[in-house]
C-alpha cells in the first residue's frame, strides 16, 4: 500500500470521479469503486428516513447511523465525509429549523455536489465545508451530534479522527458512526490493492482494535448498535487473489462487518445516555461468519 498521502490522493481522486457519476453507476459498485454493474454489497436504502433526497444519494455507505444518532430539535449535527449530502439531509429532518447541519468532505466535487443539492432544497441551516476530518475545519465543543457512513476506513490515522470528534463534541456530546471492520486478517494481496483501499475494504481495521480507538480517544458508553456481515463476491476477489489464494481465504473465517458504533464524550448531560442501546459483543461477530457463508443469500 502506498504512504498516507499517497493513499488520500488515490480517495480523493477516485471520489471525485464518483461525484460526477449517476446513483446508478455508484449503486451498481462497492462503495463506487470498480466495474459499474458487479455488485452492490454494502450500502442500504435510506428511503424510509425522513428528510431522505434521492439526489444526494450516492449509495457509498455501509449503514444508516443517522437513524441511530438520537438527534433532537435544535442539536447541531457534523457529518465526517458527508459526499453529496445524504445523511446532512436525514439529519436536518431531525434537528430541524433550529438546530444546525455541517458536512465536511475532502473532495471539492462532492462539496460542490452537495451545496447544489442543499441550493435545491432551500436549507439555510446546512452547510459544507471542505477540509480534512484529521484535521476539522470547525471549532471545539461546538457539536451535539456527530455522524460518519462508511468514511473511517478511508483515513490512514484513524486516531487522529476519533482525537478531531473528541475535540469538537460538547461535554456530553455523542457519536454514531457506520463503519466496515475485520475480524480475522485479508491476505496480503488484498490490503495492498488501491481499488479495495478506495472500496472501503483494505482500509479497514481489527473490530476490536477500532473499539479501543475509542476508548483510547476518551469516550464512554462506547456500544455497537448494529453490525452485518459483508461477503464480496467471488469475482471481485479474484481480480485480486489466485484460485487457490480465494480457496484459502475462504477457509480461513475472515470476516469482513460493517458496524455502527455509539459513543459519548464525557461531561455535560448527555440526552442519549439512558435510551436503549442494542449491544454486540465479539462473539456474536464471529458467529455471524459461521452462518453467513458465501451463497447463502443472507446478505
Amino acid at each position: 500500500m502506498k504512504n498516507a498521502e499517497a493513499m488520500k490522493t488515490t480517495v480523493r481522486e477516485k471520489y471525485a470521479e464518483i461525484a460526477l457519476q449517476s446513483r446508478e453507476t455508484n449503486a451498481a459498485s462497492c462503495c463506487g469503486v470498480g466495474t459499474p454493474g458487479t455488485y452492490t454489497i454494502m450500502s442500504e436504502s435510506y428511503a424510509q428516513l425522513a428528510g431522505y433526497n434521492p439526489d444526494a444519494d450516492l449509495a457509498l455507505g455501509c449503514g444508516l447511523p443517522t437513524e441511530f444518532a438520537h438527534i433532537e430539535p435544535g442539536d447541531t449535527v457534523l457529518d465526517l465525509g458527508s459526499g453529496a449530502g445524504n445523511d446532512c439531509f436525514v439529519a436536518r429532518a431531525a434537528t430541524g429549523d433550529s438546530g444546525k447541519v455541517i458536512g465536511v468532505d475532502f473532495t471539492p466535487e462532492m462539496v460542490r455536489k452537495a451545496r447544489l443539492n442543499a441550493e435545491k432544497l432551500g436549507f439555510n441551516n446546512v452547510e459544507f465545508r471542505q477540509g480534512d476530518i484529521e484535521d476539522l475545519p470547525v471549532s471545539d465543543n461546538s457539536t451535539d451530534v456527530i455522524v460518519s457512513n462508511c468514511v473511517l476506513n478511508l483515513v490512514p490515522d484513524k486516531a487522529r479522527v476519533f482525537s478531531e470528534i473528541m475535540r469538537t463534541l460538547r461535554p456530553g456530546g455523542h457519536f454514531s458512526i457506520s463503519d466496515i471492520v475485520l475480524v480475522g486478517q485479508l491476505p496480503k494481496a488484498l490490503q495492498q490493492s488501491a481499488e479495495l483501499y478506495a472500496g472501503c475494504v483494505a482500509g479497514a481495521i481489527q473490530h476490536e482494535d477500532y473499539l479501543n480507538l475509542i476508548r483510547e480517544a476518551g469516550f464512554e458508553n462506547i456500544t455497537v448498535q448494529k453490525q452485518k456481515p459483508i461477503l464480496i463476491p467471488d469475482h471481485i476477489l479474484l481480480a485480486h487473489l489466485s484460485d487457490e489464494g480465494l480457496q484459502d481465504f475462504l477457509a480461513s473465517g475472515t470476516g469482513i462487518f460493517s458496524i455502527t458504533v455509539y459513543a459519548e464524550k464525557p461531561g455535560g448531560t448527555p440526552t442519549a445516555k439512558n435510551r436503549e442501546k442494542r449491544k454486540v459483543n465479539l462473539a456474536e461477530l464471529k458467529a455471524a461468519i459461521a452462518c453467513c457463508e458465501p451463497g447463502s443469500g443472507c446478505c
